[in-house]
């Protein structure tokens, strides 16, 4: 028995290939599947099943793309209902793979449908060696139940069943292959760390020490950080098998007057995967701005209006060519073309630019204690807000914007500041589409504020490798 594991950066996916001698399976794969197919090759091994844990929210896998370039079959839960062609399993269903053996037990929770994989090497022992958890189980946290707003408490209530009487029922021994590690949104603190054990689990995670079912209820449906808007289609487009990779437009390179052409009759949207610094520096009237060295896909798949028919203006090919398989991680599939020269092509033929000014953590403090009339927005989510901010600014998260941009006066002037300055270049961007033109970006955000000296450093700031919200259960729970 061979395993290996995938991990997918920004929306800390993992996925695994689980081999033996000359066949193997891959679990929970990503979009972009090449590289499985690529490692089973240099393995000598022909991967013949594709096993999915649950219909993930976060991101489109890419189940139906590997079927379709290796005819291996699908394994997904029964109850998921799925309409593409697959083999349906739930609780007792056994899937053999040489000598290793996957128990199927339903462990509904994080979603209605899902399923854990128990895994044994016959060729070893008849015991199990390890589990497949999807997002029901993580190091240092558990799936979150909050997705399914309507019945969140239900699906809280069955989580807490699914790992009390099913999963913690395993040996100590027994390890943990989550789905997801520090950075997703599918959970609310979970660890760096890859993989784990049941008995750490049971003795270090936070979320399994509540022992009281109803505490266990109530903290995994308050307090969650806010789901972006593709874990609510996300889930649908997997079920029903999301479009392939090879369907898709091949990406267009556009001298500006083409570039133009379509922004001004073809109804494209244009964005800018460039750092901040130099979208702020000019870009095209109208961007929207994802820095791609942030949180590219995740924010893509909240923002970006998923029917839109996008143009990207980034550095280079190379670039337009990262930013696109990114976004296809979270469903923005209709990127057709990018600006061949970037902003350098677009100037040197006398198109129309528009900046955005840029603050340091200086200039900012300056006008904190000066009498400079503006608004500080700060663009992070509440918890982190909640955990440090500078004294007057108001909170509106970055996705936000998008509506809450309504409540603001556009003559009056706004400073905007996140964590190091992704979020809020694209909340500046946010507010130039809408007519805002006093725009101003916060260079470093509260990172380089915080290490200015001006204000203590946040949480997430201080442990890149953590959590994205931080979130801590009570110690009353």
């Amino acid at each position: 028995m061979l395993l290996k594991h995938y991990f997918v950066e920004k929306i800390a996916h993992s996925s695994y290939m689980l081999a033996g001698n000359n066949t193997c399976a891959v679990i929970d794969p990503r979009r972009d599947a090449d590289i499985y197919i690529e490692d089973a090759r240099k393995l000598g091994v022909r991967i013949t099943h594709i096993i999915e844990t649950h219909l993930h929210a976060d991101f489109i896998s890419g189940h139906i793309d590997l079927a379709h370039k290796t005819g291996a079959r699908i394994y997904a839960p029964a109850s998921g209902k799925c309409t593409f062609d697959h083999e349906p399993v739930s609780e007792g269903d056994n899937i053999v793979i040489e000598d290793m053996e996957l128990n199927v037990i339903e462990t509904p929770g994080h979603t209605p449908e899902h399923v854990c994989y128990i895994i044994k090497d016959l060729s070893r022992a008849d015991e199990p060696v390890g589990i497949f958890t999807g997002d029901t189980l993580f190091v240092g946290d558990v799936g979150r139940p909050d997705l399914f707003p309507d019945i969140a408490q239900e699906l809280a209530g069955k989580l807490y069943h699914s790992l009390h009487d099913k999963i913690l029922k395993l040996p100590d021994y027994c390890e943990v292959y989550p789905a997801h590690g520090a950075g997703s949104l599918c959970g609310r603190a979970m660890g760096a760390k890859w993989r784990s054990t049941i008995g750490f689990e049971r003795k270090f995670n936070e979320a399994l020490q509540i022992k009281d079912k109803e505490w266990f209820i109530k903290s995994l449906t308050s307090d969650m950080p806010p789901a972006p808007d593709h874990f609510s289609r996300c889930s649908d487009i997997n079920r029903k098998g999301p479009v392939m990779i090879k369907d898709m437009p091949e990406l267009e390179e556009l001298k500006p007057s083409e570039f133009l052409n379509k922004i001004t009759y073809g109804g494209y949207t244009v964005l800018d995967t460039r750092s901040y610094d130099c979208f702020a520096s000019h870009h095209i009237q109208g961007s929207w701005h994802i820095d791609v060295g942030g949180n590219f896909p995740t924010f893509a798949g909240w923002v970006i209006p998923p029917e839109s028919r996008l143009l990207l203006v980034s550095a280079n090919m190379e670039q337009a060519q990262t930013a696109a398989r990114r976004a296809r991680r979270t469903g923005i599939d209709h990127i057709e073309g990018f600006l061949d020269g970037a902003m350098f092509a677009w100037a040197v033929a006398g198109q129309k630019t528009a900046s955005i000014g840029q603050i340091s953590s200086e200039e900012l403090y300056q006008k904190t204690c000066g009498s400079s009339q503006f608004t500080l927005i700060d663009v992070r989510s509440p918890k982190e807000f909640e955990d440090n901010h500078i004294e007057g600014a108001v909170n509106i998260p970055a996705p936000d914007l998008r509506e809450r941009h309504k409540e603001l006066k556009k003559d009056d002037i706004y400073v905007l500041i996140c964590s190091t300055g992704h979020r809020s270049s694209l909340s500046a961007s946010i507010l130039k589409m809408h007519g805002f033109e006093n725009v101003y970006n916060v260079a470093g955000g509260m990172s380089g504020y915080g290490a200015a000296g001006y204000i203590k450093k946040c949480k997430v700031c201080e442990n890149p490798h953590g959590s994205r919200s931080f979130s801590k259960i009570e110690k009353k729970f």
